[in-house]
């Protein structure tokens, strides 16, 4: 029994580290890919060898497959929380919005405004790159100004440049400072 429960353990270690090493892999942070490449391979191999150890009991097997399934939704579940990377919103309105534009830039979001022409009046679209960690306080605004507009998402792969990447820049700490922190603002 001891064994079976090691099997579950093991899945339900091995398959978010899956997911978090291809999740990276995509994000090009191969650094960290590598090195949950290395954890995976070394779970999958110990993990497998239980499996097919001695009697190569139907029941370790499912218990196996039961934990890769139930390590996908813990896997999907640790990677929303930690969000890692950018979205970007299009958002398409009827009518310029002043209120919702001023709003989100209070709140610290680039927002880049098009006027358009759609098939039965004038359009306006907001451009917003948002760290994934917002995209719900993000979304939360959209709806309580503008219920009704029409919003596409998707995750840039590269970027340069730009509100969002000036406003990290100023957030970060400087490394080398002169001035003895005592002294410093």
């Amino acid at each position: 029994m001891e064994e079976i429960l090691l099997i579950l353990l093991l899945q339900l270690i091995y398959v978010p580290i899956l997911t978090l090493r291809t999740i990276f892999l995509v994000k090009g942070m191969s650094m960290y890919a590598s090195v949950f490449g290395f954890l995976e391979a070394l779970i999958y191999v110990f993990g497998l060898s239980l499996v097919f150890s001695g009697d190569q009991s139907t029941l370790a097997m499912v218990v196996y497959a039961v934990g890769f399934g139930i390590g996908i939704i813990l896997g999907s579940y640790i990677e929303s929380r930690l969000a890692i990377g950018y979205t970007t919103f299009l958002v398409n309105l009827m009518t310029k919005n002043e209120e919702l534009i001023n709003r989100l830039r209070q709140e610290g979001f680039g927002v880049t405004v098009y006027h358009g022409e759609g098939r039965d009046s004038a359009r306006y679209r907001l451009d917003i790159l948002t760290k994934r960690s917002r995209e719900e306080e993000l979304l939360s605004f959209i709806e309580e100004y503008e219920p009704k507009a029409f919003i596409i998402s998707y995750e840039p792969r590269k970027f340069k440049g730009g509100f969002l990447l000036k406003s990290l820049k100023k957030q970060k700490p400087k490394k080398h400072s002169k001035v003895p922190s005592s002294q410093s603002e």
